[in-house]
């Protein structure tokens, strides 16, 4: 991959050799593992010991250097710092046995080639440790003035960080000196540990290359946290100012403040929409490098926090149609009901753009707009979504400009009738949750313009009916099984049903189904027995296409 100096398999042992040094960026995320990552540790250290594996995996190691001597920690933080307080914990239980007479000498001994070989040098006189982990600004003080030196470890007067590495490291003493009750026994625990964890360590020669390294790594499933690259930027340009205490309190609490607000929707989308919604477009591989370029200073970082912690409220409103800010406005709560049954975010910039530049009349019109569009393009059309989201885009920033929004600016992404038109005569949903609930809303809309007919789509009286049944085979009527598999799951062999009549209907032929559909209350579903003496796949296809124009007349832009 461009970008990455070394990948390579280490162990822990060859990890912290050849006098490598370690750094927690000041403004990464602080520790905060907990028992249950305690315990899945240990589980897996036990497991080692007991020889049921002959090593265990730790996962990546993503570090950004520049001399292959010291590095900065990208990815991998909570792992290095829970190993160095453990091995801190076997210091102290070997400190415990020695300050007891037991074995002084070669305990006292033992500490001094574990602390050189894991922790790092203890100068003698001065007591002041040059570690081989340097943690991030909230908890390095704590890590190096009691937990490396083995004091007691205060519990007053500390943040949620230092309170977390106590328990971590309260946590394993009580374990390991259970376990382990001589000094042999301690330093083989390390010895062997040492050589059985390993790690695959990924190096890279800046952060936009770490940035890099973590969208290829969550595209394979290996999930990392970008937002704390992206909050290291901001930090450290606020940072390079010499800013005053309370400058960098007050942008944690923005930070917070936004990362709290957006739950468990993912930062660097925020940030994306955001960022798109007032620029020009960036895809997600370009955005910290966009970002990098264009935040340089004090000033800006913060206006840019600030900016993101007032968005993200509405940014989140979009995405929940019964936000409180849509009470009194049905029109644009439906229609962000519809989006999020489309499962569409392509929206989202534009929306962003629209919301704090157009009034009440205009912001809903465009909202209305864009489930339309959706539908057409997204839902039936399944068109290109990139190419959707930069018209979208380039909509918000003349919407930042004008102030102004015009139905016709959606032209570029909207259907025409006629592809609109063959497409819904062509289309299938197969049968997954949420293709049952678009069919279900499809329908609910066709009854309601075709028969006045109001059957609510999110009703669980009704239910869907596949007319040739889904377990159909050539016995059933005139289809082979060419053409079961090929119309099964086309709109047109679709309708809705109670639930007790779809049942009770279940894999009947077409003719034993009609005193079935007669009793339903859903007119698209009693006029098939009127309309259609039997069922093949010409009738199906018939009523597909008629479907389809009453669809392009329910679903359409006037320009």
């Amino acid at each position: 991959m461009k970008g990455i100096q070394d990948t390579t398999s280490l162990t822990y042992r060859q990890l912290m050799g050849n006098g490598l040094q370690y750094k927690i960026p000041k403004f990464q995320r602080d520790y905060t593992w907990e028992i249950e990552h305690w315990d899945d540790l240990w589980h897996d250290i036990n497991v080692l010991r007991k020889n049921e594996e002959s090593d265990h995996y730790m996962g990546y190691l993503v570090l950004q250097t520049s001399d292959n001597k010291n590095f900065q920690i990208v990815d991998g933080q909570q792992r290095l710092t829970t190993l160095s307080v453990m091995i801190l914990v076997v210091l102290k239980c070997l400190k415990d046995l020695a300050d007891n007479n037991i074995d002084t000498d070669n305990n006292m001994k033992r500490m001094e080639a574990l602390r050189n070989s894991y922790i790092g040098y203890l100068d003698p006189v001065t007591l002041i440790s040059n570690n081989k982990l340097e943690l991030n600004r909230n908890t390095d003080d704590y890590y190096r003035q009691h937990i490396v030196l083995l004091k007691e470890l205060p519990l007053r007067n500390i943040n949620s960080s230092e309170k977390q590495m106590r328990e971590c490291f309260n946590w394993y003493y009580e374990r390991i000196k259970k376990e382990f009750t001589t000094g042999e026994a301690l330093a083989a625990f390390i010895d062997s540990l040492a050589d059985k964890l390993f790690f695959t360590r990924i190096s890279v020669s800046d952060d936009f290359n770490a940035f890099k390294v973590f969208e290829t790594l969550n595209a394979r499933g290996v999930q990392l946290s970008a937002a704390d690259l992206l909050k290291n930027h901001l930090f450290s340009v606020v940072d390079e100012s010499k800013p005053h205490r309370s400058e960098i309190e007050e942008l944690e609490v923005l930070w917070s403040k936004v990362v709290g607000k957006l739950g468990n929707q993912k930062f660097e989308d925020y940030l994306r929409y955001y960022w798109n919604s007032k620029n020009k477009t960036a895809r997600k591989t370009a955005l910290f490098k966009t970002i990098r370029k264009n935040i340089l200073d004090k000033k800006q970082a913060f206006a840019l926090i600030r900016e993101l912690n007032d968005v993200a409220d509405v940014y989140m409103a979009f995405q929940n149609p019964d936000d409180d800010l849509w009470n009194g406005k049905p029109e644009i709560s439906n229609a962000l009901e519809e989006l999020k049954l489309f499962q569409i975010k392509q929206t989202l910039s534009l929306f962003i753009a629209a919301y704090y530049n157009l009034d009440e009349t205009g912001f809903t019109r465009l909202v209305k707009s864009c489930s339309i569009v959706s539908f057409r393009y997204n839902i039936i059309g399944g068109l290109n979504p990139n190419e959707q989201e930069d018209a979208y885009n380039s909509i918000a920033i003349n919407i930042n400009k004008t102030k102004k929004f015009n139905t016709s600016d959606l032209k570029s992404v909207y259907v025409s009738d006629t592809n609109f038109e063959t497409s819904f005569s062509n289309t299938i949903f197969k049968n997954t949750t949420r293709n049952h609930k678009i069919v279900k809303y499809i329908f609910s809309k066709l009854e309601k313009y075709k028969y006045k007919n109001d059957i609510p789509a999110k009703s669980d009286l009704f239910t869907v009916e596949h007319i040739l049944p889904e377990s159909a085979d050539e016995n059933w009527g005139q289809f082979d099984n060419e053409s079961i598999n090929r119309s099964v799951y086309r709109l047109g062999n679709l309708t809705l049903l109670e639930k007790k009549l779809n049942k009770d209907a279940d894999i009947l032929k077409y003719n034993e189904k009609k005193s079935f559909y007669r009793e339903s209350n859903c007119k698209l579903t009693t006029s098939l027995i009127d309309r259609f003496d039997e069922w093949n796949d010409a009738n199906l296809s018939e009523r597909q296409k008629e479907l389809a124009k009453d669809a392009k007349s329910i679903w359409k832009l006037q320009f």
